[in-house]
């Protein structure tokens, strides 16, 4: 596998800024296949990979970027999904500046090889290939609910689809997806992406139930009556924090995540002239 030498990481091409100042779209455009191989070969293939150790999840980074290099690209992504579910998320929002890239030795004399750059690559590419229906496991005859489908719920219920649990989500929202959809401004994280990455958690098996508010359809104990024999509660972080600055009770303040609730393409948010 020959080696890029370079110090720094292919950049990735971006709407122009006369171009995304008008619109909502995804502001980063992703690698090209052959921006994807370049920058998959600056990577050193370490005997004691770093950014694993530093990936939440425990990807296999060192092995997904070879394939990469070698454009086995379906190789890339089969290796990215033994463990984690939602690559194509992950690639665009995780913070890989302060896990997996952080530890890449290539940062101490540059910059480190650009993990999710190539992560978001290979999930892109399997959805412009299409995505192919997941082996379901063999069911174990087990039941799990759990609550809310934000990214940590909907992480919980691939992971345990695919050791063989029945899992149900139950979402209290008309749409799952939690902070990812809610929360997630388009240009950052266009909503047909979580959309995919939600049909594939389906593909795996796993029911998912909206508009089920917790407290008022349905308890906990209702849960174990129903079946279920454990329970993960992945409600998320909903309600603005107070920083208990002054004018933070003022009647016109607008906390962020309203903003990023309503800021979307075809709707407006109007501030008063206070």
């Amino acid at each position: 596998m020959p080696l890029n030498r370079s110090k720094k990481k292919t950049p990735m091409p971006t709407q122009k800024p006369e171009v995304r100042r008008r619109n909502f779209n995804e502001v980063a455009l992703g690698y090209s296949e052959e921006e994807a191989v370049s920058e998959a070969q600056r990577c050193l293939q370490c005997k004691k990979p770093g950014c694993v150790e530093g990936c939440p999840v425990q990807v296999q980074i060192p092995q997904f970027i070879k394939r990469i290099a070698e454009r086995d690209f379906e190789g890339a992504i089969k290796i990215i999904k033994e463990t984690n579910s939602l690559p194509a998320i992950c690639g665009r929002v995780c913070p890989q500046e302060a896990q997996c890239e952080k530890n890449c030795v290539l940062g101490k004399v540059g910059e480190p090889v650009a993990i999710g750059r190539l992560e978001r690559f290979a999930a892109d590419w399997e959805r412009t290939k299409g995505i192919r229906p997941p082996v379901i496991p063999k069911k174990l005859g087990k039941k799990v609910a759990i609550i809310g489908s934000g990214p940590a719920g909907l992480t919980c219920a691939g992971d345990l689809a695919k050791l063989g649990y029945d899992v149900t989500i139950f979402e209290a929202l008309h749409k799952p997806g939690g902070v990812l959809v809610y929360g997630i401004p388009e240009f950052r994280l266009p909503k047909i992406i979580v959309e995919q990455e939600v049909k594939f958690i389906q593909q795996l098996g796993v029911e998912i139930k909206t508009n089920m508010v917790m407290g008022k359809v349905l308890t906990i104990d209702d849960l174990f009556e129903m079946g279920y024999e454990a329970v993960f509660i992945s409600t998320g972080a909903g309600l603005p924090k107070f920083m208990g600055i002054p004018g933070e009770n003022l009647p016109w303040r607008v906390f962020s995540q309203r903003v990023s609730n309503q800021n979307k393409p075809d709707e407006s948010l109007f501030f008063s002239q206070h």
